[in-house]
């Protein structure tokens, strides 16, 4: 009997099927400096135990890309260890704060299938869930991959496609428990710019950039316990490069929106998302944001914005798409998201 995992492969799920994920994982205070040392990440709330209890939070939370990240990576063996690409998100929902001495575990949901029309690999569209040790979900979302086949002569599953909401509602978001803004430090946290200051339609370049090195990036995928093999293993790709993981990108991205959004402190919904481009290490990434829309909130000083965030490896700021639709080769990531900010 083997002994090894090779991963699952398409004609391997079944739809309404529950995948239990390996591995807990006990959160420190560890995970938030390694996060910070990775990514130019600054954001007060995350970074302060006293700012956050002046904002009516016991402490600082982890990051809410990091505990998006902690529960992704327990996934990885089950969903994509075998993808080809990591091809959207949805219905994403931030349900708790996550806090060191939290153990973090993942359930998924099968909820789609659909093989491709080339007979050697399908999309798989999975729900997944974080919970805590109190068996309480901090974190939600859809992500649907390509996953290989192993045998390209399986008979087709039927189709199954789920029905998606294309963006998440301001009344769907989980403000965290406590979280007022009424007594914000504006200096503290680093910009003057409220929520009130942000329009509908408006363009922000985050000006900065970072250059990814291969060191960070193994690193970040071996603290997430990552363990998708394009990310490790050099000899799977015929050029010899090992593919940056989006998440890498996601929190690159993330941080260098500070300068702009440096108080957009709270990540509470992720509607969509596209890698539209492979990240390799030696790209230099780039951001720029679009306020999408928004919306008061019923906590006190507390108001949400709609964010697209798109990371470039180059080019003009604000581009996106060609004239033929298409993502322009430049563009790594189309991420649309909701934030809490002051009011």
């Amino acid at each position: 009997m083997a002994k090894t995992n090779p991963g699952r492969f398409f004609e391997d799920y079944r739809v309404g099927e529950t995948i239990v994920h390996a591995v807990p994982r006990t959160v420190s205070g560890g995970e938030r400096a390694l996060y910070h040392a990775l990514y130019p990440a600054r954001h007060a709330l995350h970074s302060s135990d006293e700012f956050a209890r002046a904002c009516g939070l016991t402490a600082a939370p982890i990051d809410d890309w990091a505990a998006f990240h902690l529960v992704f990576g327990k996934t990885v063996p089950d969903i994509s260890l075998n993808a080809r690409a990591n091809l959207g998100y949805a219905e994403g929902r931030w349900l708790g704060a996550v806090w060191p001495g939290d153990t973090l575990r993942a359930v998924s949901e099968v909820i789609g299938l659909k093989q491709n029309s080339n007979g050697k690999s399908g999309v798989v569209w999975v729900r997944t869930r974080g919970l805590n040790q109190r068996d309480e979900v901090v974190l939600e979302y859809v992500r649907w991959v390509m996953v290989l086949k192993r045998d390209t002569e399986a008979p087709a599953p039927e189709t199954v496609i789920p029905e998606l909401r294309p963006a998440l509602a301001a009344g769907d978001l989980m403000v965290p428990e406590g979280l007022n803004f009424t007594g914000y430090d504006f200096a503290l946290a680093g910009e003057p710019h409220r929520w009130g200051d942000y329009e509908v339609g408006e363009r922000i370049d985050h000006v900065d950039g970072v250059t990814i090195e291969e060191a960070e990036h193994m690193m970040a995928t071996r603290l997430w316990q990552n363990t998708a093999k394009v990310h490790f293993d050099a000899s799977l790709r015929e050029d010899g490069r090992r593919l940056i993981y989006g998440g890498h990108v996601i929190s690159l991205a993330r941080a260098l929106s500070f300068n702009g959004l440096a108080n957009a402190q709270v990540v509470a919904g992720l509607n969509a998302g596209a890698h539209a481009n492979p990240c390799f290490a030696g790209d230099t990434v780039r951001a720029w944001s679009e306020v999408l829309d928004k919306a008061e909130t019923a906590a006190p000083g507390v108001g949400a914005l709609r964010l697209r965030l798109v990371a470039t490896k180059g080019g003009a700021p604000f581009a996106l798409k060609g004239e033929n639709g298409k993502y322009l080769p430049e563009v790594l990531l189309d991420l649309d998201y909701w934030a809490l900010a002051p009011m």
